[in-house]
């Protein structure tokens, strides 16, 4: 059995789309962010940096604990020998973007968010993130002319990516930010969230405030 420790946030959803697409049997055990569980020191023991997600690999003879986003999703494909391609050139266009996720988009849109939150606004942060957030959307836009999928088909790249763009779209609309229109990227958006995995794993996400008041604390 696999234990995930998450949250409904972009990051927690990524281990669940690539878990419901593989079909394999876990168990989601809800770490509510804004109470403070991830720094419960049950959970440091599953991850040491304090934050969500992170996972339990108990399918062996000896459990282990996986945490990082990235790492969690590369170490599922890897040991499932699928939506991580075997040809070294194909491997590394999805690595490529798997990193770029990890590296940019995630802390860009994170940052942005951040200082757009403080009551004390700080002009020169909030258009920097912004600025680079839109870059790396023009990015992706530009991969997404001449493929259906980032990194050509369908694969881990696109299920670190999916959660923070569809929920960065509308974090910035909701909070009144005009963003590009990005046509291939919107599509790209779209037909990701309408695979039955990826509408199972928003509902475990959505359902994990509930359980967390229903359960109390998993850690």
């Amino acid at each position: 059995m696999i234990d995930l420790y998450a949250w409904n946030t972009p990051n927690g959803i990524k281990p669940l789309i690539l878990l419901e697409e593989l079909g394999l049997p876990y168990a989601v055990h809800p770490i509510d962010i804004g109470a403070g569980d991830q720094h419960r020191d049950a959970f440091l023991a599953i991850n040491p940096n304090g934050r969500i997600p992170a996972m339990v690999d108990g399918r062996g003879d000896t459990p282990f604990r996986v945490f990082e986003s990235g790492a969690m999703l590369l170490h599922l494909a890897e040991q499932s020998g699928r939506f991580l391609p075997t040809d070294p050139a194909a491997r590394a266009e999805v690595m490529g973007w798997v990193f770029w996720q990890v590296g940019g988009v995630g802390p860009m849109l994170g940052q942005w968010g951040h200082f757009a939150r403080r009551d004390e606004k700080l002009d020169y942060a909030i258009e920097r993130y912004l600025g680079e957030s839109f870059r790396l959307f023009e990015v992706l836009e530009a991969a997404l002319q001449t493929r259906d999928y980032v990194a050509g088909a369908y694969s881990i790249a696109d299920m670190m990516l999916h959660p923070w763009v569809s929920g960065g779209f509308r974090y910035l609309e909701g909070a009144g930010v005009t963003v590009p229109e990005l046509p291939q990227t919107r599509a790209w958006v779209a037909r990701i969230a309408e695979r039955p995995a990826v509408k199972r794993a928003a509902a475990v996400a959505e359902g994990l405030e509930a359980q967390r008041e229903e359960k109390g604390l998993a850690v």
